[in-house]
């Protein structure tokens, strides 16, 4: 798998491992909370035949450099926005599943004139009153997350996964728990897990006006795909971010838990295509 190092103020030295496949109009994937690049590789493959893709492993996550610091929806946005801008991409589309999706709200924000478009996945948006499950309220608890996650993290991981999935899939909870586990359970991977959780949910509770406001006057056409048994984001969160959005799509897919892309690859990869390529109905 191919890295780059940023080199560019907080971000100087940051190492960002990444999967590419394709040419031609960039595409840009971004992973959820404790995820990592390869957990598209079911869609890495045919979006590849119609677009440069690249899914990145976030700062802290997968093999990518894992600083101990604040883990911020700015910061994660600043790191996507030092990978555009080291491989030189122009105006990609920006894909974000469940904490992604986050990210890449807060990307197109941060920086709307060099996005093209951009889909949420399952998306937590924030702005609209999204609250976790008591899981991550606990975790998000300093002190006893660091305890749970030194003494549960394997079982943690499986558990909190195959609740996410409709219809749980025992290989494709397999393969996100085991790849790259101990660069993801590592000390360094451990904080930097535990630290996003809790910027991200301060940042929510913050910054809820400014994110709402501002994704009710995004110009950038948007993509929403949801699952309707999503027990993660529950399927009305959808609808009311998608309502709020002035040039959005929602597409609902049946019998689909928070990873459509996983659940549903073969639909989601055709619904992407049409969306990226300019010719989904809207």
């Amino acid at each position: 798998m191919p890295e780059l190092t940023l080199r560019a103020g907080e971000l100087d030295g940051l190492r960002l491992h990444y999967v590419a496949e394709g040419s031609g109009q960039p595409v840009i994937l971004v992973h959820g909370l404790g995820s990592f690049a390869e957990s598209w590789r079911h869609n890495l493959p045919e979006l590849g035949r119609q677009t440069a893709v690249y899914a990145l492993d976030l700062p802290g996550f997968g093999q990518s450099s894992k600083p101990f610091r604040p883990y911020s929806l700015a910061f994660l946005a600043a790191a996507v926005e030092g990978f555009r801008a080291a491989l030189e991409l122009p105006r990609p589309t920006l894909v974000g599943h469940s904490l992604g999706a986050a990210v890449a709200v807060a990307y197109a924000l941060a920086y709307p004139a060099r996005l093209d478009r951009l889909v949420l996945i399952g998306a937590v948006a924030p702005g609209f009153g999204y609250r976790p499950s008591w899981v991550y309220r606990v975790l998000s608890v300093r002190g006893v997350g660091e305890l749970l996650a030194r003494v549960l993290w394997p079982g943690l991981l499986r558990a909190a996964l195959a609740r996410c999935f409709a219809e749980p899939d025992a290989a494709e909870v397999d393969f996100l728990v085991r790849s790259s586990y101990s660069a993801r359970t590592s000390r360094a991977g451990r904080a930097a897990f535990l630290s996003t959780l809790r910027e991200v949910r301060g940042e929510f509770r913050r910054e809820a006006e400014r994110y709402r406001e501002g994704l009710g006057v995004l110009e950038r056409p948007v993509l929403s795909i949801h699952g309707r048994q999503d027990p993660v984001v529950p399927v009305i969160q959808a609808e009311t971010v998608a309502g709020a959005l002035p040039n959005g799509t929602l597409r609902l897919l049946d019998r689909c838990g928070h990873f459509p892309q996983i659940e549903h690859a073969a639909i989601v990869n055709e619904w992407l295509g049409e969306f990226i390529t300019h010719s989904v109905a809207r």
